[in-house]
């Protein structure tokens, strides 16, 4: 994935499409404009992440505007930092949680096993 800000002031609501092929990549490309924290981003994405990426995009940029609504008068990027730090953290403790049911599902596999 590759991403530039967009300086342009556009509405959320606009995007420009453009397949093309990276010179690096065996799959085809297509550029978006998504906006996060009030700043529109352009990034060029495989085009079977699209939807992925969007929703990602809209579920972080709803949690900024709930830090914001929270905590007055801090800088953007705080909200950003803050909103990352969050996913961050859930996402540690998700791989955590999946490799300890890994672990348990191993163990009770050997618990059948000897028991039979």
């Amino acid at each position: 994935m590759r991403c530039r800000r967009s300086s342009a002031k556009r509405s959320p609501q606009s995007t420009h499409k453009a397949s093309y092929m990276a010179a690096d990549s065996p799959v085809p490309l297509m550029t978006i404009n998504v906006w996060l924290a009030g700043r529109s981003y352009r990034i060029s994405i495989p085009v079977s992440e699209e939807a992925a990426l969007r929703r990602s995009v809209k579920a972080a940029d709803q949690k900024i505007t709930e830090l914001r609504q929270h905590y007055a008068g801090r800088d953007d990027q705080d909200f950003v930092a803050m909103a990352l730090i969050m996913y961050a953290t859930a996402e540690a403790g998700a791989g955590k949680s999946s490799i300890d049911q890994a672990v348990i599902g191993e163990m009770i596999g050997r618990i059948d096993k000897a028991l039979r």
